[in-house]
């Protein structure tokens, strides 16, 4: 079994990445295989709404100048995907949604190639607005009909500056029931 996680901060290493490693972690105790991709300082943009997907249904998108089909390729690949963001005005970053964007309807137009597989989000906020932020990845694997796994809590951490989060003693611990969950059910249903 597989999980990919996907850092959508800009800051590579940033309080994202610390909430995904703790799941990870979490998940690699179960002997499930584990990875984080980071897009920072990678370039992904948003759909351009050409629909060449839907007319091509070779699982890509046809936009081929940035990573969004190498991250659709380890979507392809894995059992279960993370999506973490920092909130940016009460939302998701903008690399993340370009992911969530292309992915998601280069899935429709393929048969809905990401259902069943296990979904969560990951939020860290310094404040507010990381409701929405949840939804947002969340709704992504909604759509794709994916099922989605939670934890004690809200799937969020709290830090500004990097390391913050790591005295958010909620948001830790959070993380940590999160990837034990996921990892009982991508054994239950692989199983």
């Amino acid at each position: 079994m597989k999980v990919i996680a996907f850092n959508g901060s800009a800051r590579k290493d940033s309080n994202t990445a610390i909430m995904l490693k703790i799941v990870l972690e979490e998940l690699n105790k179960q002997g499930i295989d584990t990875e984080l991709y980071q897009l920072a300082g990678k370039q992904i943009h948003g759909c351009i709404a050409c629909y060449k997907c839907m007319e091509n249904k070779d699982q890509r998108c046809s936009v081929k100048k940035d990573v969004a089909n190498e991250c659709i390729e380890k979507m392809l690949a894995a059992d279960g995907i993370i999506l973490g963001s920092p909130t940016y005005f009460a939302d998701v970053t903008t690399e993340m949604k370009a992911l969530i964007d292309r992915a998601g309807l280069v899935s429709r137009a393929n048969g809905d190639m990401l259902k069943r597989k296990i979904g969560a989000a990951v939020v860290v906020a310094r404040r507010g607005g990381s409701i929405h932020a949840f939804d947002t990845m969340n709704h992504f694997f909604l759509i794709s009909q994916m099922m989605i796994v939670g934890s004690n809590y809200w799937n969020m951490g709290f830090g500004l500056n990097k390391g913050d989060v790591e005295k958010d003693e909620d948001g830790l611990g959070t993380m940590k029931i999160l990837g034990e969950n996921m990892g009982w059910l991508l054994k239950k249903l692989n199983g």
